[in-house]
């Protein structure tokens, strides 16, 4: 330093860390004394790199406390992006499970229901059939043959023959049928007699009488019924829902 004049350091403020003990960039430090513009001598530092040490003790704990919080911050986003994904994915994976539970529970109600409706369909069914059976206690044969019947006759034949719990059911039928005439012909498709059998001779097995004999069609619609369907009320449900039976 010149002697007689007074030289005054100006301090680095600008410089970039690469961490925390990395060598730190910064611009020439230059130093110029106060005093007559015409008379004053100059003094210049050498530019080139500082070193963190020749920075001021407090400046090198500030440098490093910000490049600290920097990593710190950095590490910290990362943690909290790592975080998001795993929830999201985690929300995700669990979405599916319910969707895939929520499925099964649904089809294995729709398989019980199902089976429990033809469990009962078919409790019903041997049900009616061994109703059918026990209240059946006359026979076609037990009537006498006349050369004619009136409806009120047929109708009493049947309801000897037919069980009382599936009468009605059997009456509504032959109502539509035949409206009880046991001598009915369908004059297009040939069907005859009380239950309209087609063809009519169907009813041979129960007798060979079937055209003339109320109880011996009675017999053969009441078995039919019973067969296919499981009774007389089942078979009224099936032609409800059909127009035939």
């Amino acid at each position: 330093m010149l002697e007689g004049h007074r030289v005054s350091r100006i301090s680095v403020r600008g410089f970039a860390v690469a961490s925390a003990t990395a060598v730190t960039t910064v611009g020439a430090v230059v130093g110029v004394a106060t005093g007559d513009a015409a008379s004053n001598d100059i003094e210049t530092t050498a530019s080139g790199a500082t070193l963190l040490t020749d920075i001021p003790l407090g400046e090198q704990a500030q440098v490093q406390s910000a490049t600290l919080a920097q990593q710190a911050d950095t590490i910290a986003h990362a943690a909290d992006a790592d975080a998001k994904r795993s929830v999201e994915e985690a929300a995700r994976i669990q979405a599916a499970e319910d969707a895939k539970s929520k499925k099964a529970e649904a089809e294995k109600a729709e398989q019980t229901k199902k089976a429990e409706a033809e469990a009962k369909l078919k409790e019903q069914r041997e049900e009616s059939g061994e109703v059918a059976s026990r209240s059946a206690t006359r026979d076609a044969g037990d009537f006498p043959l006349q050369g004619s019947y009136t409806v009120a006759q047929v109708k009493d034949i049947a309801r000897q023959l037919v069980p009382a719990g599936q009468f009605q059911c059997f009456s509504n039928i032959i109502n539509q049928e035949s409206t009880w005439n046991y001598k009915a012909v369908n004059s297009s498709s040939g069907a005859y007699g009380l239950v309209q059998a087609l063809p009519g001779s169907k009813m041979a097995s129960a007798g060979s009488d079937w055209r003339t004999n109320p109880a011996t069609q009675i017999k053969w619609g009441l078995g039919y019924m019973n067969e296919r369907y499981g009774s007389p009320c089942s078979a009224w449900t099936f032609h409800q829902a059909n127009g035939w039976y």
